[in-house]
């Protein structure tokens, strides 16, 4: 039998989970821990509320947890309640599946600022996430600034954006909702350093932004090359930049403006105890794509500055680490004798959701050219008795079921379901 451990139970969990499966059949037993009591990680704090059909992919991790070989482990911290060492001494393989969930810094003066907040931690407040329930944006001022022109910084610029009606059929945290409902922002700015054929929004999200009820996206035609050389793109950029060059020919006015800054490079924000104003640089793009500072700068307005530039994974002790790369430092996934790396953990924070899959795969392939034979090793049993040991209660994917039919029964009008944003809570939720 071999014993594998999976540390994080989203996406690239999951898929390297049933990738085990697979790859050794009924001789595997595979334990998914995560440090909290709920699974899905990206899935359930990173994917926007509004997009219930990419959430629908839960359901694949589902009958992988609920399979008599895989087992949740939730409410258990790696480094906190058990140690990497501790784990490679019960297991054939460990697998780390944690993701990237912390921010890049904003590395320019006044990053420092209240009211300047990582994607990371804008994402995981609307999104209901513990860590982050109480962050309490600041919406008073009618100016925010996005920083960056990716998927991330489109989702946060249209959460900004909609009116609660829009978000009926969503599972956005209600605190967020409360918040959202009384803003007072009226003008959005998504700066960023290159230009139109530099973005990496995606189409569908892209063109999101020019059906909201309440708000406009706006694009200074003399931002935008010659038409003819949409013909070279590769499709799908060919219609995200279809979609700029439709917002630069709408004429629509509503309350709140969406307005792309493109050619802009932060390089200071103002203020006194609070954000006031980003400083931006004017660019121009050489001829190998890259932003070069012009001297020219101007001021925008705003209360908010909500950085999505890009996410680093948290080291482990006791594990290689990159920090220049921001991941666990590793060949192909391995790490080191029986330890790997597996998603944004293995590669950084690039691709989506379904990149997972290959990469768990692969990885599972990898562990069973590296696992010879039995081992000896103990696996699940000797981990429930040192963390019974350590008075650590798991959580298990049946626990997590009651937590989730509590937020269903919990939820109003078309809300799949009110989620708990407290640990606390769900606990006690799933003791009722």
């Amino acid at each position: 039998m071999r014993h594998i451990a999976v540390i994080g139970s989203g996406p690239a969990g999951y898929y390297t989970a049933e990738a085990c499966q697979k790859a050794f059949h009924d001789d595997v037993r595979v334990d998914i821990i995560d440090r909290l009591p709920v699974p899905y990680g990206l899935i359930r704090f990173g994917v926007a509320p509004d997009h219930q059909s990419i959430k629908a992919v839960s359901k694949r991790y589902e009958m992988v947890a609920l399979s008599d070989n895989v087992r949740f482990v939730g409410n258990v911290a790696v480094g906190r309640d058990i140690s990497i060492a501790e784990l490679q001494s019960l297991y054939d393989a460990v697998v780390i599946a944690t993701g990237a969930p912390r921010d890049r810094a904003l590395d320019i003066p006044g990053a420092a600022l209240p009211g300047v907040i990582g994607s990371a931690a804008f994402v995981g407040w609307y999104n209901g996430h513990p860590e982050f329930a109480d962050l309490a944006p600041p919406l008073s001022h009618t100016g925010a600034v996005v920083i960056g022109h990716g998927n991330v910084a489109l989702d946060v610029a249209r959460i900004l954006s909609k009116t609660p009606h829009e978000f009926e059929g969503s599972d956005i945290a209600d605190h967020a909702l409360r918040v959202l409902s009384a803003s007072q922002v009226r003008r959005i700015a998504l700066v960023g350093r290159r230009g139109p054929y530099q973005i990496a929004m995606t189409p569908k999200e892209l063109g999101e932004l020019g059906h909201l009820e309440h708000a406009a996206p706006y694009v200074d035609p003399d931002d935008l090359p010659p038409v003819a050389g949409d013909a070279a793109l590769e499709a799908g950029l060919r219609k995200s930049v279809g979609h700029l060059r439709q917002f630069a020919a709408m004429t629509t006015k509503r309350p709140v403006t969406v307005e792309f800054d493109f050619f802009s490079k932060p390089v200071a924000i103002e203020g006194k105890d609070k954000v006031e104003r980003l400083i931006v640089e004017r660019t121009v793009l050489d001829s190998n794509q890259v932003a070069h500072g012009t001297g020219e700068t101007y001021a925008i307005d705003c209360g908010l500055i909500v950085s999505c530039i890009g996410y680093t994974t948290p080291p482990i002790e006791g594990v290689p680490y990159d920090d220049a790369l921001g991941r666990f430092a590793n060949v192909d996934g391995r790490i080191a004798p029986g330890l790997y790396a597996v998603g944004w953990a293995r590669r950084g924070p690039t691709g989506t959701i379904g990149t997972n899959r290959p990469d768990g795969y692969m990885i599972a392939e990898t562990i069973a050219a590296d696992i010879a034979g039995d081992s000896g090793k103990q696996g699940r049993p000797a981990l429930d008795s040192l963390l019974a040991e350590r008075g650590v209660e798991i959580v298990t994917f049946r626990d997590w079921q009651k937590i989730e039919a509590a937020e269903i029964a919990r939820a109003q009008g078309e809300s799949p379901r009110k989620k708990f944003t407290h640990i606390d809570e769900m606990i006690a939720a799933l003791n009722r």
